[in-house]
């Protein structure tokens, strides 16, 4: 058993706990910018914030991107690091920080050319569309610094540095809290940039959250330093990290974009109905954020222990991850159900908005618990190397489902067919995922004891 990879020894509801709850943190702190940015946007008029909810799916998706480099570098060092290769490990940390940024760099001026034809397949107005360019392009432009800081956290993720990674998303947040109020709506005499503001603070905290990642891997046995590219196979480094971050960048990616196709779909109800859409899945997403933070940290205890061929392990970590899932989704579920209006206004004090905002949680969120048991599966999937059965499950959700479902029931149903496309998507892809993920588990177990047999 390899004394690098500290997942492998201890309790696994342990380390299940102390890896998730700063998880947890750092995740919490990073949706509660989302709802300043919709808070304070949402001063500004309900246009400004139905931009913000045209924005919202595309952010996302990019950010899906930066998700994936991460789960990439995370899934290679952990395993590296389960089977007691340091330098391996660090060998691939190196070249997934310098891909990260070479690819963000092509990615950001992409979207900044493409905005226009981008947003007006979206359905975007022609008086939003300002809004959305005066935010989307300085994001665009600052894209390097986003997956720079995401590529940092893998290297953390990769390790079992889950405190480290949770201090580097509360580094991100706090920025984002104190410049907002100044940045969007203005203070004294500063009249603020409107919904650019909001843009800039993101950029801002993701520039201090690298510098943060940077002095915490100094601490680390694994170093980031140009001279490690030097002795890196490149070939090798980088089929080992695409094999992981391309399946599981598109498999974050595709539910944002299947947000922006229902998004598009509801643009034909009404401004009411988008705003409210948006402003509900800002709460949303903060509302499932123990789930998020459990999909983050099962990939580095899975991945340790798969390397280090201790597939029990990684099957009672799952068995306990599910179990959290079911319970703490119903649970929720019920709190969001019970409270929608209130929530409602928080946001807005349009009496549309707020309608579309608590039909939206009354009907979405008895999902909540098929969504954790997917992404938590999916984490699961990218750790042992298996991001394409992920991705295949993650686009039968999105494209065999939810979207399906809201176009034919469009008509009959109106804004509801959206909500509850969204519902049947998330209990499904819940489904599948828990029977995928059970069935690797259970296949590397039986070639672990095979193996063991013999020798």
């Amino acid at each position: 058993m390899s004394e690098t990879a500290k997942l492998t020894r201890g309790s696994i509801r342990g380390h299940l706990v102390t890896q998730t709850l700063p998880m947890v943190i750092g995740v919490a702190a990073i949706m509660s910018v989302g709802l300043i940015d919709a808070y304070f946007i949402g001063q500004l008029g309900a246009a400004e914030l139905a931009a913000v909810s045209f924005i919202f799916p595309i952010t996302m998706a990019l950010t899906s991107l930066g998700v994936g480099v991460m789960v990439g570098i995370n899934s290679v060092i952990s395993r590296a690091l389960g089977e007691g290769d340091v330098e391996r490990a660090e060998r691939r940390a190196n070249f997934g920080v310098v891909f990260a940024i070479l690819a963000a760099i092509v990615l950001g001026s992409a979207l900044y050319l493409l905005l226009d034809p981008l947003f007006g397949l979206m359905q975007a107005s022609d008086a939003i569309l300002p809004l959305i360019k005066a935010y989307m392009q300085p994001y665009a432009l600052g894209m390097p610094v986003l997956l720079l800081q995401m590529s940092l956290s893998g290297v953390l993720r990769g390790q079992g540095e889950a405190r480290r990674v949770s201090a580097i998303s509360i580094t991100y947040s706090v920025a984002n809290w104190l410049l907002d109020p100044v940045l969007i709506t203005g203070v004294f005499d500063f009249g603020g940039f409107g919904v650019a503001g909001a843009a800039y603070a993101s950029i801002i905290g993701y520039g201090l959250a690298c510098v943060v990642a940077l002095f915490f891997i100094k601490h680390t046995q694994l170093a980031i330093a140009p001279a490690k590219i030097r002795g890196c196979n490149i070939g090798e480094s980088s089929s080992a990290i695409l094999r992981i971050a391309g399946p599981a960048a598109f498999s974050n990616a595709i539910n944002p974009i299947g947000l922006s196709v229902l998004t598009a779909l509801l643009a034909s109800q009404g401004e009411a109905a988008v705003a409210g859409f948006g402003a509900a899945g800002r709460l949303q997403s903060f509302a499932v954020v123990p789930l998020l933070g459990l999909s983050g940290s099962i990939g580095a205890i899975i991945g340790q222990n798969w390397g280090a061929n201790r597939a029990d392990r990684a099957r009672r970590a799952m068995y306990w991850a599910s179990l959290f899932c079911v319970g703490y989704g119903l649970s929720i579920a019920v709190v969001l159900f019970a409270f929608g209006d209130w929530f409602a206004d928080f946001f807005t004090e349009d009496p549309e908005v707020i309608d579309e905002f608590s039909r939206y949680l009354a009907i979405s969120v008895w999902g909540y618990a098929g969504y954790g048991l997917l992404i938590v599966g999916n984490g699961a999937l990218n750790a042992v190397d298996r991001a394409s059965f992920a991705l295949a499950q993650s686009a039968a959700r999105v494209f065999l489902v939810m979207l399906p479902f809201a176009w034919l029931l469009r008509a009959s149903w109106n804004s509801d067919a959206v909500y509850a496309a969204e519902l049947v998507a998330n209990i499904v892809g819940g489904a599948l995922a828990s029977l995928v993920v059970w069935q690797v588990l259970r296949d590397k177990s039986e070639t672990s004891a095979s193996a063991h047999t013999k020798r």
